[in-house]
């Protein structure tokens, strides 16, 4: 009796996979297909993919890098923004942001510049400096130094009650490694010094300094620091707008013929309402290539 039981519930089990498996197995990606080959879906279920001539070169939601073999920007090309997904951005297989967040602002310094891991801070401020000498703009920000890193003190000396130093014994420059010469002479009466790679300066207190630059400053935000995925195609029309002089002199051809397809090439906000108004790089740059072919 308690066999027979065994082999009923057994069977019962048997049938529920068979019939789970012709199901989600079998059926329902089935249909999944045939509704992703309906016109107007076909598209977008085979990834957005862009063709030139026959050949895929991209996809509309994934973005590329216009650099050369030393990872330097093509002048001929709209930037995208920078990307940390994979050792030289935007792999698709390795998906991924930073992951430094806005305490990131002491870079870890060492006598091996491979070694060498700069915050947060230093790295955005870095990269406003180049994108400003790129684009003929004022790539200074707020909290950065003129040579690109975060201008942050580590202030040494006794501590009062609210945990400030009020007479500092001795000020570094944490993100300058000697023999740099550091951004502020002297900080409350005291010099500042460059930071010996290796050395540790926590135990002081950690100072940013705001500087002398405007809040305003004409490098977005999208310019200098990498969307979540690290595979985002667009960029703000903030950041192309500053593009346009560079890639007009590059292909010989007027600034306003440039703007009209980076026009051509911006969407507004999902519905209306939802997100930023947003410029696709790889369809501008093919697009421009299309009609505008670079002749250097």
């Amino acid at each position: 009796m308690q066999f027979s039981t065994w082999i009923r519930q057994h069977l019962a089990a048997l049938r529920a996979l068979l019939a789970l498996t012709a199901i989600t197995g079998i059926a329902y990606p089935l249909a999944v297909f045939a509704v992703a080959q309906v016109p107007g879906l076909h598209d977008k279920a085979d990834g957005s993919l862009i063709e030139v001539d026959g050949k895929t070169v991209g996809s509309r939601l994934i973005g590329q890098s216009f650099t050369d073999a030393e990872g330097k920007a093509l002048v001929q090309y709209f930037q995208s923004r920078p990307s940390s997904a994979g050792s030289n951005g935007y792999d698709p297989m390795a998906t991924s942001a930073g992951n430094l967040g806005p305490e990131s602002i002491v870079d870890t310094l060492d006598a091996d510049p491979a070694k060498v891991k700069p915050s947060l801070l230093s790295t955005v401020c870095a990269r406003s400096k180049e994108v400003g000498e790129r684009e003929g703009v004022d790539g200074a920000r707020p909290f950065c130094t003129e040579g690109g890193v975060g201008a942050v003190l580590s202030v040494l000396g006794p501590r009062g009650a609210d945990g400030d130093v009020a007479h500092p014994t001795r000020v570094v420059s944490v993100n300058e490694a000697c023999p740099a010469t550091p951004f502020l002479a002297a900080y409350k009466g005291v010099r500042v010094e460059c930071a010996e790679p290796g050395e540790d300066y926590s135990a002081g207190r950690i100072v940013p300094i705001f500087g002398e630059a405007s809040v305003d400053t004409p490098v977005p935000g999208d310019a200098v620091t990498a969307s979540g995925s690290g595979l985002d195609p667009h960029i703000s029309p903030r950041y192309a707008d500053i593009q346009v002089a560079r890639i007009a002199k590059a292909r010989n051809i007027s600034a306003e013929q440039v703007s009209e397809l980076v026009r051509a090439h911006t969407a507004g906000r999902t519905l209306g309402f939802l997100g930023e108004p947003r410029v696709d790089v790889v369809e501008l740059n093919l697009d421009l290539d299309r009609r505008y072919p670079f002749r250097g």
